[in-house]
């Protein structure tokens, strides 16, 4: 019988692994042909409701999986849970089923991550985060050693809710962190801004930076999600985690490609990327990456708990 990992036990595990290393191994074997990442899996619920199934097979590691994670509307509010299934390639047996809700957190912000690594201004000092919640702070974990920062400014709306105890813990964070009252102030000077919001709609609009900056995005799983206006992908560099998979699924690039934006546009993904064979962005325009979440990144995540719990650890 598989293991099952509660959350619990997942997020211990998830402290030992190195999730960026992780990630760009993930990435590095699906440019070279050794993992296979099929598109995203909606399924309508009758009477309201999805659920989305994220597939991925890592050759080289012998497993393959699926992550599923359901949008279930109640009358006290959705319920939203993910769950990850490790298959063994050789064996035909499961392996794993593992609470997926730190691993999405933590691949989610790892991606972006490596996004920021590859496609960032080398001498970027200027970092705004937009957002409060587990994936923003998860983005901050993840970026905050990227570059040399001399300012993190940190805005939400929900940040006015938020008691003294919640804001010092995202002030423990690092040193640099300010928290912002406004969205303009968090992006003033920002050379480099993460947008972690579950907004279905556009929070910001890069063109109106005035200067060229990289904004990344990962939005949520609300029908055609997007943090930024759709209009504005025809004049900015876009890069994706997967331009297989990618366009069909991210909000706004399914409604800018319905007013004529052509997603052979893109710039490059994240296996072009890590692998050389994209080109980096000059900033002669403003930078915009998407990630939607790959069923590999999950399949990634969870071979290397797997690997933990065979060793003992």
């Amino acid at each position: 019988m598989p293991r099952v990992i509660d959350h619990t036990e997942a997020e211990r595990l998830l402290a030992r692994l190195d999730v960026p290393q992780a990630m760009r191994t993930m990435f590095a074997s699906l440019a070279e042909g050794r993992a296979v990442q099929p598109a995203q899996q909606l399924v309508e619920l009758p009477g309201g409701g999805d659920f989305i199934n994220y597939l991925g097979v890592l050759a080289d590691e012998g497993v393959y999986g699926v992550k599923t994670s359901p949008y279930i509307p109640g009358p006290q509010g959705a319920t939203v849970t993910a769950w990850t299934l490790l298959m063994s390639l050789r064996s035909g047996q499961p392996l794993l089923l593992c609470d997926a809700k730190s691993l999405t957190t933590a691949r989610t912000a790892a991606t972006t991550a490596l996004a920021v690594e590859e496609l960032a201004p080398a001498g970027a000092r200027h970092l705004a985060i937009v957002g409060s919640g587990p994936v923003a702070r998860a983005h901050l974990h993840y970026a905050k050693g990227l570059r040399d920062w001399q300012s993190i400014r940190l805005y939400s709306p929900s940040l006015a809710g938020k008691d003294a105890a919640e804001r010092a813990a995202l002030l423990a964070e690092d040193v640099r962190l300010q928290l912002c009252a406004s969205l303009d102030e968090a992006v003033h000077e920002a050379e480099v801004i993460l947008l972690c919001t579950s907004s279905a709609g556009p929070v910001l609009d890069p063109l109106s930076l005035g200067r060229n900056a990289l904004v990344t995005s990962i939005s949520t799983n609300a029908p055609r999600a997007h943090e930024v206006p759709p209009a504005s992908l025809a004049d900015m560099d876009v890069y994706c985690d997967y331009r297989a998979t990618t366009p069909g699924s991210a909000g706004e690039m399914l409604l800018a490609a319905e007013r004529g934006w052509d997603p052979t546009r893109l710039r490059g993904d994240l296996a072009e990327l890590v692998s050389g064979r994209a080109p980096r962005p000059d900033y002669g325009r403003p930078v915009f990456f998407r990630s939607i979440g790959l069923g590999l990144e999950d399949m990634a995540l969870a071979n290397a708990l797997h690997l933990l719990l065979e060793r003992g650890q």
